[in-house]
């Protein structure tokens, strides 16, 4: 199969350049272009600002030519497969590819507790209750590898790294208090990593779609938050990307094909538009021949062997719940079209397929005086 992810230019490539930077250890290529932008500048400050679905065609879309975004962006590189927060926040986080991870997409199957589970809540995919399971939390604990670049900072060097994120225990809780934060600890004495997180604009994109005016606004107020803020910072390297684009599709329900859903063993899993299925016994020929009857032109169908041979989750040490979370095949959406089943949730815009829109992201980087 072609993996269309550039593993030597992507944004696990892009974390390694901000590991090698910190003196931290890394397990993949760096970025040359970036490594000599901090090598060459050496700044006091490195600020890393994700907005969590603006990926490149978005940008281009939502931005003047000549925005600052746009003038300060360098050019376009991958995100991980699949196109998905789950797994690229981690990757750029960590500096590893999901396939090294274990975070491999919203919903996994856990094969201790024999349940596909929503990773980030903890509950089990279609339980109408959605009880976070704690036998899923240290499932999570257990095998996920999450520890961030900015707690490797602070336990191994004489650095400081931060976390500036919505969620968890010292979230913020406005836009105002993220970017206020940035500058007080850019003004704080001493070398430092900043990773901060914004969760728009792909949280208003799923609900109203990637080509509203109030995205566009969306967008054009972190274009002029970032432009502000760097006007009052020092000695200070702001990089700003994307963890994935987005795609305004149509949903399909399985529900509304039984003779493909009888062939399912369990719940479907990782994305919409990136299914994973496993199949009953005896029954992987004849779910191939349906699922390809009524979805191939808008899906790709592959079985697991293809998928792991051809290394699309990334090379690396493979996690130990890698090929177990895996089913029988993985279906990549090529059009605008996503696959819900049991308990998944309908969006107006989507990603984790293999359209342009979903897996391009930016690379900007803005030096301060």
């Amino acid at each position: 199969m072609l993996v269309r992810n550039n593993y030597n230019e992507c944004i696990t490539n892009f974390a390694c350049s901000i590991r090698k930077f910190f003196g931290l250890d890394y397990k993949h290529n760096t970025l040359e272009y970036v490594d000599k932008i901090l090598k060459d500048y050496n700044p006091k400050n490195v600020v890393t600002i994700l907005c969590d679905g603006m990926g490149y065609n978005i940008m281009n879309r939502m931005l003047e030519k000549d925005s600052f975004l746009i003038k300060n962006r360098i050019k376009a590189i991958t995100t991980v497969f699949p196109a998905t927060t789950v797994a690229a926040t981690t990757a750029v986080m960590t500096g590893l590819n999901p396939v090294e991870s274990g975070m491999l997409g919203w919903d996994m199957y856990y094969k201790d507790i024999d349940k596909i589970i929503s990773v980030i809540n903890n509950t089990e995919k279609g339980d109408p209750s959605r009880t976070p399971l704690q036998e899923a939390k240290e499932f999570n604990d257990k095998y996920m590898i999450r520890k961030s670049i900015s707690e490797e900072i602070n336990e191994k060097t004489n650095f400081k790294g931060y976390n500036l994120l919505p969620f968890g225990k010292d979230k913020y809780l406005t836009l105002d208090e993220m970017f206020n934060n940035i500058e007080y600890l850019c003004a704080l004495d001493g070398k430092k990593y900043i990773y901060a997180y914004d969760r728009d604009p792909d949280h208003m994109m799923h609900e109203i779609g990637s080509d509203k005016e109030e995205i566009k606004e969306i967008v054009n107020d972190l274009n002029n938050r970032i432009e502000e803020l760097s006007k009052k910072l020092k000695d200070t390297i702001i990089f700003v990307l994307a963890d994935h684009g987005h795609l305004n599709v149509e949903n399909i329900f399985l529900k509304d094909y039984p003779d493909v859903e009888e062939c399912l063993l369990r719940n479907t899993s990782l994305e919409p538009r990136a299914v994973n299925f496993f199949i009953k016994p005896r029954m992987k020929k004849q779910f191939e021949r349906l699922f390809n009857k009524y979805f191939s032109h808008d899906f790709d169908l592959y079985r697991m062997k293809d998928v792991i041979d051809s290394k699309l989750f990334g090379d690396g040490e493979e996690n130990k719940i890698y090929r177990e979370s895996l089913g029988d095949f993985l279906a990549i959406g090529k059009s605008n079209k996503t696959i819900l089943c049991d308990g998944s949730i309908p969006f107006v815009s989507q990603h984790a397929g293999y359209t342009d829109d979903e897996i391009f992201i930016p690379l900007i980087v803005i030096k301060t005086k």
